[in-house]
């Protein structure tokens, strides 16, 4: 038997997978902020009793999902770090790229540096782009920068030279003197973690790695702790944000790999269920009690960009955050979730989010001393959830408590009435996550009405349906383990490293033996991370027409010539841009390859409990657009025999999440456990316009 889990900012999801008939038991479990690996082993501890087997069971490797590494950016909560820097480029931090990204703000604000200019040690040396050394290293400065790390009690170092992409040999003595020094502290070297161009990414990027690395492996030695500590003696792999599981020893050198992991792992749930109902493309929406991320699945695969941005000041604006140049599943994320809280601002218009109320206190309705109004607050006082069946009876929510919250700090707006607010919170959050739908997809060259929608998460399937009518989508599906999809993507992920590389090569100045000695490297550095076979190599490259600033990624196949980079390079050029420039030099700038080790994607079933196969149809009191409030049938979903047709209004629950079904929306089930919501929407060109109008103003 395999176990996952998936750390989120309100819940922890579980899913214990019996490898031999594909059967899993999915649980939840509060997440707890002190101590993360309490919540996993709560949890474990629950779905193991659930399907009634004891931790040695379990004998394939846990593999888990975190926040952590991103909380610790976004709040600042790293390790004291410090910098070393080629003389000169101490404050490369503050000049960034030299550009607004809002030109028309004057009261625009940038992101603070990860470390204060205190913190920051220039050493005398230097190389040119081509990795000649300029001005050799001084190592007697080196022994004095050491001295005086060591004097501050530094807990991290980030090592970053100009031009190490080329050749980390400077960074790499720096390290073997400070390892002397300072054994105890650990030291992340740009050149082996980020070989790529432009000297502002790459310095954030080595910082930002170095500044979380020991709290991420203090993280890391507590889950395994608890594993152990549980009788399960396994090892522990970790998401990265790529879409690849990888071991803790490579996780703990780079902890930054990992910074969107549980989105990545949601991504990877949603395709394998598109896979599994032949949609090779497909629109991933995933709500949870923090935040809501939306991510186009092409090919049968999530879109992977190199590049991120952590700790926007303006979240919708690029730019406005730390660049992180690492793989990452192309997502757009935003802060809406369950425990988003909702607020007059001062104009007395009503807000929601990106503040959550986390798992403690949590929203109103939970009853843990929250007060504060949130989506899962409004979503009680609609009708939608039932308080006495969250996470499947084993949590029993205080509608009043929610209603109260509801008057006390959003009634001045709503005539003192808890279900108008309700309503004006739930209108606000769906309207803007659907403007992120539209968004995400338009800057990809999508129309989103031509996507069908899997909507997974805690909170998505009750939005899913109205978040759908708004964009014109017809087609929504929710999986059977909803509630924890990331989690089970965690379990159909394999394992996974990319690695990169810049070295500029014209096509015209190609050499095929230089090429091949490039990706062999590439390949070798993976192999060494992966710890196992390699399966399957992917080869990628970065290109720009000679002399432009920029460049795009382009697949490209292990027995491709010059002529075939070209003809990939332009098609896809074509693809993003619309025309070709009639300019025949093209130059390739990084090399990358994605080197996966060997695996077998299961096929999972869900395991339905008695409780779950209820058959009685109640009804409740629920609030819809449309129909105002209206008595309608509540449903356990995976009690439905495959194919009936249920019409709306209606509420299907299950455990981790329920499913809102609109007026006139059919919903049925398929025969994987799957709900699908045929939507009611009118003509698509006509398709709540209006709606997305009023958001975009």
């Amino acid at each position: 038997m395999k176990a996952s889990f998936d750390i989120g900012g309100t819940f922890t999801d579980i899913v214990l997978l019996d490898e031999t008939t594909g059967r899993t038991w999915l649980g939840k479990a509060l997440t707890t902020y002190d101590d993360f690996s309490r919540a996993i082993a709560a949890g474990i501890s629950q779905v193991l009793a659930d399907a009634d087997h004891h931790t040695d069971a379990i004998d394939s490797a846990v593999v888990g999902a975190t926040t952590l590494v991103t909380n610790a950016l976004i709040e600042r909560r790293g390790a004291k770090t410090a910098l070393v820097t080629t003389r000169g480029f101490g404050d490369v931090l503050e000049i960034g790229r030299e550009w607004r990204y809002d030109l028309y703000d004057p009261r625009l604000q940038l992101p603070d540096p990860l470390v204060a200019p205190t913190e920051r040690f220039e050493v005398t040396e230097r190389r040119g782009p081509r990795g000649e050394v300029l001005t050799p290293l001084d190592r007697a400065d080196v022994e004095r920068i050491a001295d005086e790390l060591a004097a501050a009690g530094v807990e991290s170092i980030a090592v970053c030279l100009l031009h190490s992409y080329v050749d980390a040999a400077h960074e790499e003595t720096i390290a073997e003197i400070l390892a002397e020094r300072l054994p105890d502290v650990p030291v992340t070297l740009s050149g082996h973690l980020v070989p790529v161009i432009r000297e502002y990414e790459r310095t954030v990027t080595t910082l930002a790695n170095a500044y979380v690395r020991p709290i991420a492996g203090e993280h890391f030695e507590d889950i395994e702790r608890a594993l152990t500590t549980l009788g399960i003696d396994q090892s522990l792999m970790l998401m990265q944000s790529n879409g690849g599981v990888v071991t803790t020893a490579t996780a703990r050198a780079y902890p930054i790999r990992l910074l969107e992991s549980g989105p990545a792992a949601g991504a990877i749930g949603a395709a394998y269920v598109g896979t599994q109902l032949g949609m090779d493309r497909l629109i991933a929406f995933d709500m949870g009690g923090t935040t809501a991320k939306v991510c186009i699945v092409e090919g049968g695969e999530p879109t992977v960009r190199n590049g991120f941005e952590v700790g926007r000041v303006h979240r919708l604006k690029q730019g406005s955050g730390l660049p992180v140049s690492m793989p990452v599943v192309d997502m757009i994320e935003i802060g809406a979730g369950g425990g988003s809280i909702a607020a007059l601002d001062g104009l007395g218009l009503l807000k929601v989010g990106p503040h959550s109320a986390g798992s403690r206190p949590g929203p109103a309705g939970y009853g843990l001393g929250g007060e504060e109004p949130t989506v899962t607050d409004a979503d009680i006082v609609l009708g939608y959830l039932d308080p006495d069946y969250f996470l499947g009876g084993r949590m029993t929510l205080d509608a009043a408590a929610s209603r109260q919250a509801m008057v006390s700090r959003l009634g001045s707006a709503f005539g003192d009435d808890p279900v108008a607010a309700a309503a004006g919170v739930a209108r606000v959050v769906d309207e803007h996550m659907a403007l992120a739908v539209q968004v995400h997809a338009t800057e990809h060259g999508h129309d989103p009405r031509t996507f069908p929608m899997v909507a997974f998460g805690g909170a998505a399937p009750v939005h899913a349906a109205r978040i759908a009518r708004i964009l014109g989508v017809s087609h929504v599906v929710i999986p059977a383990a909803a509630g924890v999809l990331s989690a089970t993507g965690l379990l159909v992920a394999p394992p996974m490293v990319e690695e990169s590389r810049t070295r500029l090569l014209e096509l015209r100045d190609w050499d095929a033996a230089a090429v091949e000695a490039i990706y062999a490297d590439l390949v070798a550095q993976a192999q060494r991370e992966l710890g196992t076979d390699v399966a399957r190599i992917d080869r990628f490259v970065e290109m720009r027409f000679l002399g432009q600033g920029f460049e795009i990624e382009v697949a490209v196949g292990d027995g491709d010539d010059p002529a075939g980079y070209r003809d990939r390079f332009v098609r896809e050029y074509e693809h993003i841009y619309g025309v070709t420039p009639d300019y025949e030099r093209i130059e390739i700038v990084t090399w990358r390859v994605r080197v996966y080790g060997p695996f077998t994607v299961p096929t999972l079933t869900r395991t339905v409990s008695p409780d779950a196969s209820e058959e009685r149809t109640r009804t409740r009191t629920a609030w819809f657009a449309e129909t105002g409030l209206v008595e309608v049938p509540v449903r356990r979903m995976l009690s439905l025999p495959p194919e009936e047709r249920v019409t709306g209004p209606a509420i299907l629950q299950l455990p981790e999440s329920t499913a809102v079904v609109g007026p006139d929306d059919i919903a049925w089930l398929d025969q994987h456990g799957n709900l699908h919501v045929e939507i009611a929407v009118r003509r698509p060109e006509t398709a709540d316009a209006a709606a997305l109008s009023g958001a975009l103003s």
